[in-house]
């Protein structure tokens, strides 16, 4: 198989469930089936709290964007929507197709196009306030910071633009790697720091000021005899809480790292191109075979471990209260105790795939489906 091609068909597993099924060396007739759900004995609460739609993906992940009580999503076909409280306040159509988003803060909205075009909206009513160019095609949800913009873009650049007139202020970009996994992970934005994961395995802290450096870390190390088997790639966002940065890396590792120096507190052999959270006692993880970790965040030594998802491509988890959330393939939305992983509560949205990332929204949870769906959730 040439190059070019396993590059396509490692991209498409990440974003298209049926090419996913023809890469999986489990999906075969005689190979481990995606575990069926079984009953469970609640012992929570989960219900829509509202719902509504926006487009379907197509082969793209499309991640909302929560601030406030309002939730920003998008669509393949350049639908960009605003709910407030379950409320349509405004919908606008793009001017062309969309590849990547949602990035947002108060004041602005930023979305992005397979050809590398940026363009930045009004929150307050979907004005198009300027557009910009990067430089391939764009994935993931830009980061929105005070003063800056922070576009990832196909081709593992990480590019700064003004959030006033959309001007490019820097550039940071590494060395490529043979082969890599698509990235629909947004960059982190805090304070001083810009943080992404990259191919090969690490995690980088740039300058949010002029885009130099400021320390790299190895989450993962490639290992194998061939180019597939060395993909380590960091595809995932990086979660933060206090002064620990936590990623994961496809084929590699767990790691978490000092925020400001960037010195490795631990690891642990976990594959995972979902990713993980975390809070001030665990860190979560899922697996790429379906199974969710509870780390302890000090040591990474293993708290709990629920196996019983198995091959359903779960997303990475998200915490809310004494529960942590992951959704799947089918559009099922788990919610397992945070104290032992037992399962709590289940919800079923429309039946298309969850790619994006769940998003908090105060105590409760957003959902957006393949299919365009987009649910806020909440679980007692």
């Amino acid at each position: 198989m040439n190059r070019s091609l396993l590059a396509a068909l490692l991209s498409a597993w990440l974003a298209g469930c049926s090419t996913l099924d023809a890469l999986n060396p489990f999906s075969g007739s005689s190979g481990p089936k995606m575990a069926e759900l079984r009953p469970i004995e609640a012992t929570a609460e989960a219900r829509t709290l509202w719902q509504d739609g926006v487009g379907k993906g197509g082969d793209y992940v499309f991640t909302p964007a929560v601030v406030g009580s309002s939730v920003y999503a998008a669509a393949r076909d350049g639908t960009i929507a605003r709910f407030d409280d379950g409320q349509q306040v405004w919908r606008i159509k793009a001017e062309q197709p969309l590849s990547g988003g949602v990035g947002a803060d108060a004041r602005i909205l930023v979305v992005g196009t397979a050809k590398g075009d940026v363009f930045a909206f009004s929150t307050a009513d979907g004005t198009l306030l300027w557009k910009a160019k990067a430089s391939s095609e764009i994935l993931s949800p830009p980061a929105v910071g005070p003063g800056i913009v922070i576009v990832r873009s196909g081709d593992h650049r990480l590019a700064a633009y003004d959030v006033v007139d959309g001007k490019r202020k820097w550039v940071y970009q590494r060395p490529s790697t043979p082969l890599s996994l698509r990235v629909t992970a947004s960059p982190v934005l805090i304070e001083k720091y810009v943080f992404a994961g990259f191919p090969g395995g690490k995690l980088i802290a740039v300058s949010a000021d002029n885009g130099a450096p400021l320390w790299e870390g190895t989450v993962a190390l490639p290992k194998g005899a061939t180019e597939l088997d060395r993909v380590a790639d960091v595809t995932s966002v990086p979660m933060i809480d206090g002064r620990t940065i936590c990623a994961a890396a496809f084929q590699g590792r767990v790691a978490c790292f000092d925020l400001g120096s960037g010195n490795l507190m631990w690891t642990r052999d976990i594959s995972s191109a979902a990713g993980l959270s975390i809070d001030s006692r665990y860190v979560y993880v899922t697996d790429d075979k379906g199974a969710v970790y509870a780390l302890d965040k000090a040591s990474g030594a293993s708290i709990w471990k629920q196996d019983k998802l198995f091959l359903r491509r779960l997303t990475a988890p998200l915490v809310r209260g004494g529960l942590v959330a992951v959704a799947d393939v089918q559009g099922v939305v788990h919610f397992l105790n945070r104290d032992d992983g037992a399962f709590a509560a289940r919800l079923t949205t429309d039946g298309s795939p969850v790619l994006a990332p769940l998003q908090p929204l105060g105590s409760n949870l957003v959902v957006q489906t393949a299919n365009g769906r987009v649910l806020a959730i909440e679980a007692q």
